[in-house]
């Protein structure tokens, strides 16, 4: 039975992982009869955020995978556990955490980098030629570390996109549901909330995502 890896950046789409896409994710990847591990990184939130108000909340500290294991209902490891060897495929539900706490993008913008233990996860599935799957916001991290990679989040003509072409990597535009997929690169991307989306269209985009997946990897 394949075995797939997901990065969770925390729980609540503010300041962690979208609970959303993280639990389509999780569906989809059971409906294709594989299985999953969630890993996270066990250090602090970059910021706590009051998910009511939207607010900011001055001095709150909150641990990333301490939080990720309210998703994975508590089975979930510290990516510095994540081997590339032990897996088939590696995915990364979006979410401001994803951009916060994985990367700093919702911070430096087209200066982002990304965190060291997520860098090393991406890469070494890269070099291991086993396929990347990321939704929503979560694509920036891969058009980051790998030059001329393929990638969606959504319509063209936003900064996002224009700081993916900045790094030297492809951005297309895309619908709600639709899997931008690098076959190259084996990079499989989906816009998620990126786009103005329903609950279905973000699940439908995971299933074709990880459906994608599968079906690369069955064909290998």
């Amino acid at each position: 039975m394949k075995k797939f890896a997901v990065v969770l950046a925390g729980c609540g789409h503010k300041d962690g992982a979208e609970i959303n896409e993280a639990v389509s994710l999780l569906l989809a990847i059971d409906q294709h009869h594989c299985e999953y591990q969630c890993f996270a990184p066990d250090r602090q939130q970059t910021e706590v955020v009051d998910h009511l108000t939207g607010k900011k909340v001055t001095g709150a500290k909150r641990n990333i995978m301490t939080e990720a294991a309210r998703i994975a209902r508590g089975n979930v490891l510290p990516l510095d556990q994540f081997k590339a060897e032990d897996y088939d495929a590696l995915f990364f539900p979006g979410g401001f955490g994803a951009a916060k706490n994985l990367c700093d993008y919702a911070f430096k913008g087209v200066d982002m980098m990304v965190e060291p233990d997520v860098t090393r996860a991406i890469l070494e599935m890269h070099e291991a030629k086993k396929p990347i799957g990321a939704m929503c916001i979560a694509p920036v991290m891969l058009a980051r570390l790998i030059p001329g990679v393929c990638v969606t989040l959504g319509a063209e003509g936003s900064d996002v996109a224009d700081h993916v072409r900045a790094w030297g990597a492809e951005h297309v535009q895309t619908e709600n549901g639709d899997v931008c997929a690098d076959n190259e690169d084996l990079v499989f991307t989906t816009p998620a909330f990126m786009l103005d989306a329903t609950l279905k269209d973000v699940y439908d985009g995971a299933y074709n995502m990880v459906e994608a997946v599968v079906d690369w990897i069955e064909k290998r």
